[in-house]
């Protein structure tokens, strides 16, 4: 099929139902609309690296959920432009040699129901997203049972992080797990964590100070786990579910998920 990127936008949001919300970060963060569409890479994160990777794919499209420019919803971009900051100048530099179009999917596959997010990262960890929660906003997962420590560890294991963390009597029994993946602030992880249905919550980052402190007090007195994933490697999963649906929406544009390493390694 030959499409403008205004064209893939319009019928990938049609198709996949994504609704845009009266005020949001969804859209392109850099590009032209009206460039013809060769090849798309979808990521988590576009960084330099991924984006170099996208050109050696063959890409002008790349669908990141993550900010291009470092801020969330974009208001520190001009500030960068004006300081000529040399990290912002370079990943500049780089779009505007290749004619890269980058646009961001981050709210709408939020708000899907499911999330998108979490059923991406639920089918990676080899578990269902209880539907009955997921259409309250809530992603539950009921598990076989396991232990907080071995949640951890599988957390880490099919999720790629290198900096996987936990909280909680490592020998508390794990049936039903609470997820909470990016980093969506202290009240949601603080509601998740109090629910009476689950009995360890995972979450992509948080602030220690808050939901980590509220947690390690909760596990003083009850053993609720906490496992903090990391920012990426809780949210990567979810956006490789958005390339496979993005295939059926595209046929005979080449499609490529491109991962992005876990940014920290631990020492």
């Amino acid at each position: 099929m030959t499409c403008t990127v205004a064209d893939l936008m319009a019928r990938t949001e049609s198709t996949l139902g994504l609704r845009a919300r009266p005020t949001t970060v969804d859209g392109l963060d850099a590009g032209d609309p009206s460039a013809v569409v060769r090849g798309i890479a979808v990521t988590t994160l576009a960084t330099l690296d991924v984006l170099d990777r996208a050109v050696a794919a063959g890409a002008n499209v790349v669908v990141t959920h993550e900010p291009l420019f470092y801020d969330h919803q974009g208001a520190a971009t001009p500030e960068l432009v004006r300081e000529e900051d040399p990290v912002h100048a370079a990943k500049a530099a780089l779009l505007a040699e290749h004619g890269l179009v980058v646009w961001r999917v981050h709210d709408a596959w939020h708000d899907r129901r499911p999330d998108g997010i979490d059923e991406g990262t639920a089918r990676a960890l080899g578990w269902t997203l209880d539907a009955e929660a997921a259409s309250r906003g809530l992603a539950c997962c009921d598990v076989d049972p396991t232990t907080v420590s071995a949640l951890a560890g599988h957390v880490a294991a099919a999720l790629g992080s290198t900096q996987a963390r936990y909280l909680g009597d490592p020998h508390r029994t794990v049936r039903r797990v609470g997820l909470d993946l990016g980093f969506r602030g202290f009240a949601r992880n603080r509601a998740l964590l109090r629910a009476a249905e689950v009995d360890a919550v995972v979450v992509g980052e948080a602030h220690e100070w808050e939901t980590g402190a509220y947690a390690a007090d909760l596990a003083r007195l009850d053993g609720t786990g906490l496992v903090v994933a990391g920012h990426l490697p809780s949210e990567q999963a979810g956006m490789r579910l958005f390339a496979d649906r993005l295939r059926a929406v595209a046929p005979g544009l080449p499609v490529t998920f491109l991962p992005t390493p876990d940014l920290f390694v631990a020492v």
